[in-house]
């Protein structure tokens, strides 16, 4: 069976982010993980990523690994993300997402035309924050511009910034992007103009470009610009009680 570059990379990241060793299966299936310092999801939360055809989890308590591998062995790898599918057969309290993994090699980019009108900011910049300020706190929260490791790339209409890029570097030499636009002028390109150049830096700099996202309208810019869809995550709230039963 050929290997797939970017899907390796990819799960490359994820094995890391569980903090214990664990790996992606080579054939269809999942392994399950005990990780209570886990970074596939929030403190004592169950994290699930799925990536070709193989998934990881990881469980905040030994009983709870136990009774996640037991029960969601039975299932395909490409229901695991699905919150119905996962709610059907274990006791959930809330979860988060399932947001789509999308990932691009260099080969593959799709750069944006440049544009002289991307300008370069540093991350916390005064300007970049009164965008992130002026925002939902959904949409400010969801971007992660606040936490961005890299330059920030923008542009601005008038004196005030509307739209802007920049990625987080994460653990396996990956970069996670963060892209934010004004909700007054979405719809005109300009994510893309600003994620460009992110992804760009990113790859200059000999990272793996990651992009997380929900909205159709994220995905969409992503893969205008080569990303490719791989997998997805999902994050599980247990009912300790519950699952205690299920045991």
């Amino acid at each position: 069976m050929a290997v797939d570059p970017l899907l390796k990379q990819a799960q490359r990241v994820w094995e890391t982010l569980a903090a214990v060793p664990v790996s992606f299966p080579l054939v269809e299936g999942l392994n399950v993980v005990a990780s209570p310092a886990s970074q596939l999801a929030p403190p004592s939360w169950a994290g699930i990523v799925a990536l070709g055809d193989s998934a990881i989890i990881t469980a905040p308590t030994d009983r709870a690994a136990q009774v996640l591998r037991r029960i969601l062995a039975r299932m395909p790898t490409s229901s695991l993300t699905s919150p119905e599918a996962v709610r059907a057969v274990l006791p959930v309290n809330e979860v988060l997402g399932p947001a789509v993994l999308g990932y691009v090699s260099r080969d593959g980019f799709r750069p944006a035309p440049t544009d002289r009108f991307v300008e370069r900011l540093a991350p916390g910049h005064r300007d970049l924050m009164t965008l992130v300020k002026s925002v939902p706190p959904e949409d400010a929260g969801e971007s992660g511009m606040d936490e961005i490791t890299s330059a920030a790339f923008v542009v601005r209409k008038g004196a005030d910034v509307v739209a802007a890029a920049g990625f987080q570097a994460w653990p396996a030499a990956a970069a996670h992007l963060c892209v934010l636009t004004a909700p007054g002028e979405r719809g005109r390109g300009l994510a893309r103009r600003v994620a460009s150049a992110a992804v760009a830096q990113a790859l200059d700099d000999g990272l793996l470009p990651q992009w997380r996202a929900r909205p159709m309208a994220s995905r969409n810019v992503a893969r205008a610009l080569g990303f490719r869809e791989l997998g997805s995550q999902l994050s599980l709230r247990l009912d300790q009680e519950e699952l205690r039963l299920e045991g």
